[in-house]
Order: structure tokens, then C-alpha cells, then sequence
């Protein structure tokens, strides 16, 4: 399975925050947020991920991540010259992705779990047609919508309705086989002038080729698309790290604890980012606790 972010759009909503500066590069608290789906991506055992975002922003994109070598992971760029929808990425990586299955996610789409690497790796497995995440919101009026029929099945997707029939959203990231690609070709721009995701999803729907996972509770979604978004995902970020004394999205660590990127590999990273920096000093932790570990059952 290959990945897609997309880092696109002109963050017209957050401006003027983004007048120069791509919206998946404002802070989250502590990091950027490309760093919480990139990070989503790998924990799924996505290797080889596309970034897509606006000309002028590639380069910054690419300055801040690389060519994903010191992660262990191969990253790739495509520009979006203007927003043409989410389903755009599909038509846009086509060559990216080739015969593969894909893995799309929103780069401004934070997910966050105890169990959340398990079902996404679990459902990676399981892909046939296209995969679906949902989770339950209190103003469902603002996605697209999950329908079921009254024995609870799956069989619609609203979007943006004015009387929900569930208050379960359709989130930014989902899994596809490789005909999505062929289907994101054919869709019809709508009035609105761009691709709907949500028409891609229907054909899987209407084809009976669609699976919605409902993240749960345990799991927290957020779109950081807005003003008040965006600093209820950074609190959100500084409180579980806080008080837990975990990073949420520290991407080389991912790397390390997936298998991508050695000792050697964390220790340039740490030299790299430097442990005047709290996300540094944290690098570093995890180092120790790995080398106290490895020491204590060299003793038993």
C-alpha cells in the first residue's frame, strides 16, 4: 500500500496565518501538523507516502521533511497548482501509486488512539474495495454523513445534511484498491467545481464495496481547519503529553518503535533537533529508555 496526504488548498478559513505559510505547517503545540497524519500513515506500515500541497509550499514541505531517508520511509512530492477537491489526489498520484492499494488522508486531519495503530494495520489487511473511517460528532451537519438502514448496515453518505440521519462523520483518511483511481477519473466535477470525496465513496457504497470503522470513543478525531480547531488540537496535544510524559506524533519516534529507523538513526536525530528543545530532549529519553532496557535483560 502506498500513501497520499494532501497538504493542499489555500487555508482561506485561517488567514492570515496562511498568507505565506501552508496550513499543514502551523503549529500544533509543539510540532507541525503534517507531522500527526505522516505519523498515522506510518503507524498503518505505509512506507511510501506522496505529499501533495500548493506550488510555493513543495519546497518548504521538502526542506522540513526530506526525502524521508532519515525516517526510513521514502517521501515524494507533487504540487495541486489550486484546489480541485480530495479526490483530485487520487487522479494527481495515479503514476505515484501504480497497481498498488492506497491510503489517503487530509493533512490537516489529526487521529490519535491506544488502539488506533492496531485497527489501522488490521484494516489494511482486511481492504477489499474501500475502507471508511467514522466517528461520532456533535455537529454532524458539518460532514459527510453516515446512513445505515434499520438493521444498522451501511448504505449512504450525506453530505454536509441540514437533518442528519447519524452523528456519525466520515473523517479525512481513507483506504482504497487500486480501482478508486480509475473511479477518482471519472468522477464529474460538482457545482462547486471539484472532485468529491464523498462521490467516490458512494460508488463503493452504492457497489457494495464499502466498510465503515467506527474509531470509537477511545480514539480522538479532529479537523484542524479553523481557528478555534486548531488550538483545541494543540491543547488537546499539550495536555496528553503533559501529564502522560508521552509525544503524540513524534515522528522519529514512530520510525524507531515501527522498525524504520535504528539507534543510529535516532541518535543523528537527536543531533539533528538538538536537546534544547523539549521535542529533542524527549528523543533522547526514548534512547535511554531503550539502552536501560536492553541493560536489565542483559542481566537476567
Amino acid at each position: 500500500m502506498r500513501g497520499i496526504i494532501l497538504a493542499g488548498g489555500s487555508g482561506t478559513r485561517l488567514r492570515p496565518l496562511t498568507q505565506v505559510l501552508s496550513k499543514q505547517l502551523l503549529p500544533v503545540f509543539d510540532k507541525p501538523l503534517i507531522y500527526y497524519p505522516l505519523s498515522v500513515l506510518m503507524l498503518a506500515g505505509v512506507r511510501e507516502i506522496l505529499v501533495i500541497s500548493m506550488p510555493g509550499h513543495i519546497d518548504q514541505y521538502r526542506s522540513l521533511l526530506g526525502d524521508g531517508e532519515r525516517l526510513g520511509i521514502e517521501l515524494s512530492y507533487l504540487e495541486q497548482d489550486q484546489p480541485r477537491g480530495i479526490a483530485d489526489a487520487l487522479v494527481l498520484g495515479r503514476e505515484f501509486v501504480g497497481d498498488e492499494q492506497v491510503a489517503l488522508i487530509l493533512g490537516d486531519n489529526i487521529f490519535h488512539g491506544h488502539d488506533l495503530a492496531r485497527v489501522l494495520q488490521e484494516q489494511v489487511v482486511k481492504l477489499s474495495g474501500a475502507t471508511l473511517f467514522g466517528h461520532s460528532v456533535a455537529d454532524p451537519q458539518r460532514y459527510g454523513v453516515a446512513v445505515f438502514d434499520d438493521s444498522g448496515r451501511f448504505v449512504d453518505i450525506e453530505e454536509k445534511p441540514q437533518r442528519p440521519r447519524s452523528t456519525m462523520a466520515v473523517t479525512g483518511m481513507y483506504l482504497y484498491d487500486n480501482e478508486a483511481l480509475d473511479y477518482a477519473q471519472q468522477l464529474v466535477p460538482s457545482p462547486r467545481g471539484e472532485l468529491e470525496i464523498t462521490d467516490l465513496n458512494r460508488r463503493f457504497v452504492t457497489e457494495g464495496r464499502a466498510q465503515l470503522v467506527d474509531l470509537g470513543r477511545g480514539t480522538m478525531w479532529l479537523d484542524a481547519g479553523t481557528h478555534e480547531s486548531l488550538l483545541e488540537a494543540g491543547n488537546y496535544v499539550r495536555v496528553l503529553q503533559q501529564r502522560q510524559g508521552v509525544q503524540i506524533a513524534c515522528i522519529e519516534e514512530v520510525a524507531y518503535r515501527v522498525g524504520t529507523l535504528d539507534l543510529a538513526g535516532l541518535e543523528a536525530a537527536i543531533e539533528r533537533v538538538g536537546v534544547a528543545s523539549d521535542y529533542g530532549a524527549y528523543l533522547r529519553q526514548v534512547q535511554d529508555d531503550h539502552q536501560r532496557r536492553a541493560t536489565a535483560h542483559e542481566g537476567l
